[in-house]
């Protein structure tokens, strides 16, 4: 088995159910639920969504006051119209705009939001980087 991998990433949120309503406002279907977690299948791996308090349980570590903001989650796209489109869909379902999607200096298109717990999301297109049909990508 290849320790480079990732199959789960869980964020922590305050309000479960105002949570997973941002998310399928994106279109995002639950693939999972239990109390108090939701399940995310994606490409390859999940996404899970978790209550800060439960997490910070869960993880050992009760009085832990968890933070969001010290990493970046991103969704690519062939196209800059695609990622105006997935900006302006998450504004629309309750995303806090970090920065308008513009011209890098990398040679790529992108910009940033929050969902409604702070998580940062890019939105981006990289010339540089092929996605499948799927939208997944395999770096070149």
């Amino acid at each position: 088995m290849t320790p480079q991998r990732v199959t789960l990433i869980t964020l922590g949120v305050s309000d479960l159910e105002r949570a997973k309503g941002f998310y399928t406002d994106l279109g995002w279907l639950p693939k999972h639920e239990l109390e108090g977690v939701v399940f995310y299948q994606l490409n390859g791996l999940a996404l899970g969504l978790f209550g800060r308090d439960a997490l910070a349980h869960d993880q050992g570590r009760p009085d832990a006051t968890l933070g969001t903001g010290a990493m970046t989650l991103a969704q690519n796209f062939t196209t800059e119209a695609e990622v105006d489109d997935a900006f302006d869909a998450a504004l629309t379902a309750g995303a806090s705009e970090l920065k308008r999607p513009t011209k890098v200096f990398w040679g790529g298109y992108s910009g940033y939001y929050t969902d409604p717990d702070g998580h940062v999301w890019e939105v981006a297109m990289n010339p540089f980087w092929p996605l499948s049909k799927d939208g997944s990508l395999t770096l070149p």
